[in-house]
């Protein structure tokens, strides 16, 4: 009876002897993988969050509005009364002070129309009274001018201060949302560098924590690459194994099974 062989290309044994463990070590690294948590390493805590200067950059916003007050008081300093508030205290006092003087130099020219009158001989006739008339006259219309000089003058002060209030309440109106813009826009620039050294401190850790996630797969596929650099530089031996040929009765059943599936393929 005839023998039949079979060659059988093995691997050298301490290559068959590192590749074992090997398989074993990679469907561990690869099962925990699958079961890992992949919020610890792409999670938002590696998204830096506003610091502290873009914080109050964001409260100070509210100070671009701070125009409304000074454009409330500029409006109200366009009424026909807005003048009111800036006149002097001491108007009046002044005015009746100016009034009490031209009043007792008034009365220094009545005793010299007298002192005329008497040197001329007509002391008590109609020619002083009609003196005397006409000088009250024209100083009573100089009192009232004075007055409403005093008067006018008051007021013009008054309107001009109004004036140069209104001007500055203006002022304030564009300066006040203009500084807090500036405050806003520096505490923003500061906040932004502030914010990427923080995001490039949460990427560095964020790239720690990803290393170490794939350190084991890495080692594993590390030790991969060199079995297989191995199987590559030595080759595996040559074994070879002898069976018996099939008896004829096994050739006969065997033909038997062919001839019977070609019938069940053609009927």
């Amino acid at each position: 009876m005839a023998e039949v062989s079979t060659v059988v290309q093995q691997p050298p044994e301490f290559i068959e002897a590192a590749a074992k463990p090997y398989l074993t070590q990679l469907q561990k690294v690869t099962g925990e993988l699958k079961e890992a948590d992949l919020s610890q390493i792409y999670g938002p805590q590696y998204v830096a969050g506003l610091g502290a200067l873009t914080e109050q950059a964001i409260g100070k916003a509210g100070g671009l509005g701070a125009y409304e007050p000074y454009l409330q008081k500029a409006a109200a300093l366009t009424g026909p009364t807005a003048y009111q508030a800036y006149m002097s205290p001491y108007q009046q006092d002044v005015i009746g002070s100016t009034l009490q003087e031209f009043d007792i130099q008034a009365q220094k020219g009545l005793g010299a129309i007298a002192q005329s009158a008497l040197q001329a001989g007509a002391f008590g006739g109609g020619r002083e009274g009609v003196a005397r008339a006409e000088y009250m006259s024209a100083s009573d219309r100089n009192r009232a001018a004075l007055q409403a000089q005093l008067l006018q003058q008051g007021f013009g002060q008054a309107q001009q201060l109004a004036g140069q209030d209104f001007l500055r309440q203006q002022q304030l109106a564009q300066q006040a949302p203009a500084l807090a813009g500036q405050q806003i826009s520096a505490l923003t620039t500061l906040g932004g560098l502030q914010q990427s050294q923080a995001q490039a401190l949460a990427s560095a850790r964020q790239q720690l924590a990803q290393q170490q996630y794939m350190q084991p797969l890495q080692a594993t596929q590390a030790l991969g690459s060199g079995i297989t650099s191995l199987i590559a530089g030595y080759p595996g031996s040559q074994q070879v194994q002898t069976q018996p040929s099939p008896t004829p009765l096994q050739t006969a059943l065997g033909a038997g099974a062919t001839l019977a599936g070609v019938y069940r393929a053609f009927s």
